[in-house]
Order: structure tokens, then C-alpha cells, then sequence
């Protein structure tokens, strides 16, 4: 039976719990309210949680550009899928190597990784190197590479992972079985890395769905590879400018009259964030325990 101090405590997290979560639902449906208001009544009267005129004209103003919001969907999944599933392979491969302590230089790639959380070449020499000797300028690697290796925090939670959570005498056990060591990773060690391998692959996934500094640098001609984030941003832009130059673009008052140039915003960040947060709900249980036993015991 649970003392009183126990009970106050569970309450008490459950307040927390609920203004936390409460914090991070209300803005999203704020977000899709507002997204759905029809344009001059958002900006008349603000947003609100209720539309007082409801109108689609925002989606359809978005839509209407032909495919090409189809098509950036399309280049999203595939970049996201792609680049998710060799980031999580490289990110495997050496976090794995570098866990074992009879691997040669063992610390020296350890601290390599390491380094690269805490210093980088900038951006200039790095746009030099992959433009001039990697030719990946306007080209599907282009937004696909830049971010391939992700970052070296993922590595070392991984690494960690392996450390703490998987038991050596499973591994051991293999070896006297006669696995060889790939069989021993890819048939011991990567099923028990399940939780940590989604939790990364989450964070590896994100990141090139919600990347567009990729496609703005390396895509300057070929905008038929421009993800949806990429495509959405230029959007921004258009409308931005404009607005900003209405006086100096003949008909442009006329122009930025169809233009729903409040509620079109809203509708983006729906359609961009979207698909993130259908997906959320089926990894949850792993992300959860991957952060948990990846890095509280590292």
C-alpha cells in the first residue's frame, strides 16, 4: 500500500504530466484551427481555437501549384527513407566496432568521433569539398550525403548502448558457437539494439524530413528535387517578397489578393509536420526505452 507522500507525489507528476502535454497539443491545434480560418478573418480577428468562417482555401492555394507539392512529398519520403536507413547502418557498423575493447585504435576512432561533436569546417569549405570534389551540386545526393554520417552524439549512445545493455556473455556465447563476428552482430547484438537503433533512426528521420538547408545550398537549378520543406520555404519566400515589393511589381496588389498569406503559413506547417506526427505513436515505445537504457546507464 502506498504512503500518502507517495500518493502527493504521483499527483503532483500527474499535474506536471498533463500541463507538459497540454503545452505541446494545444499549439498544434491552434496551428490546424488557424490553418482551416478563412484568411481575412485571421487576420481581423486573430487566431482562434474555433473558426468563425471555415475555409479550405489555404490547402488548396497550396495544391493547386500542379504535382508539385505531390511531387516534394514524394522526394521527402524517399530522402527520408533513404538517408534514415544508411545513417542507421553506418551509425550501427562503427558504434558496434568501437564498443569492442580488442578493436586497434579503439580510442583514436572513439575520439575522432568525439571530435566531431565539438568542432566542424564551416560551411564554405564544406559546400567547396562536396561541390568541386564530390560533384553532388543539383543532384539527389546533394540533399542526401551532407547529412548521411549524422552526428557524432548518435554514435556514442549507441556505443554506449551496446556497452551497458547487451550482456557479454551473450556475445561470448556466440563466439564458442562458432559465429563469426558479423554473425554475431547481425543475428545477437542488432535484435537486442532494437529499442536504440529506432530511437536513433527517429532522430536520423526528422532530421532529413525537416531539413531544407541542404536543398537551398547544393539545389540551385534542379528545384525538380526540392523536398517538401524546400518547396514550402520557396513558397514563403515568394510571398514574402511580394508582399515586401507590391509597390514596384505591376498587379501585384492583385496577385497578393489571392493570396491567403496568413492561413497559407499555417497550412504549410501542417502539411510539413504532418506526417511526423502520424508516425510518432508506432516508434514511442521503443524511442522511449532507447533514450532511457542508452543514456541514463551510459
Amino acid at each position: 500500500m502506498r504512503t500518502r507522500e507517495e500518493k502527493i507525489f504521483q499527483v503532483i507528476g500527474h499535474i506536471v504530466m498533463i500541463f507538459l502535454s497540454l503545452s505541446a497539443v494545444i499549439p498544434m491545434i491552434l496551428l490546424f484551427m488557424s490553418s482551416i480560418t478563412d484568411n481575412d478573418t485571421l487576420i481581423q480577428n486573430g487566431y482562434s481555437f474555433i473558426p468563425e468562417k471555415f475555409s479550405l482555401y489555404a490547402y488548396e492555394y497550396v495544391f493547386k501549384t500542379g504535382n508539385s507539392v505531390i511531387k516534394a512529398y514524394g522526394v521527402s519520403i524517399l530522402l527520408t527513407a533513404v538517408g534514415t536507413v544508411l545513417s542507421i547502418t553506418i551509425t550501427t557498423l562503427l558504434a558496434y566496432a568501437i564498443s569492442k575493447k580488442s578493436l586497434p585504435a579503439r580510442g583514436v576512432l572513439t575520439f575522432l568521433v568525439f571530435f566531431t561533436m565539438l568542432f566542424n569546417g564551416g560551411l564554405v569549405p564544406t559546400y567547396m569539398n562536396y561541390t568541386t570534389v564530390f560533384g553532388i551540386k543539383d543532384t539527389f545526393l546533394g540533399i542526401l550525403l551532407p547529412n548521411l554520417v549524422t552526428s557524432g552524439f548518435y554514435i556514442l549512445l549507441m556505443k554506449s548502448y551496446f556497452v551497458t545493455s547487451i550482456p557479454t556473455e551473450i556475445l561470448e556465447a556466440a563466439y564458442i558457437d562458432g559465429a563469426s563476428e558479423f554473425q554475431t552482430f547481425s543475428k545477437v547484438a542488432f535484435p537486442l539494439a532494437k529499442p536504440i537503433i529506432a530511437t536513433i533512426g527517429l532522430f536520423a528521420g526528422i532530421a532529413y524530413w525537416n531539413d531544407w538547408q541542404n536543398g537551398y545550398v547544393y539545389l540551385t537549378r534542379n528545384t525538380d528535387l526540392y523536398s517538401i520543406q524546400n518547396l514550402l520555404n520557396r513558397m514563403i519566400q515568394n510571398i514574402q517578397y511580394l508582399t515586401q515589393n507590391s509597390g514596384n511589381i505591376s498587379n501585384a496588389d492583385v496577385g497578393l489578393a489571392s493570396i491567403p498569406s496568413v492561413s497559407v503559413r499555417m497550412a504549410m506547417a501542417v502539411i510539413g509536420v504532418l506526417p511526423v506526427l502520424i508516425l510518432y505513436p508506432f516508434i514511442q515505445g521503443n524511442f522511449v526505452k532507447g533514450i532511457t537504457l542508452g543514456g541514463v546507464k551510459g
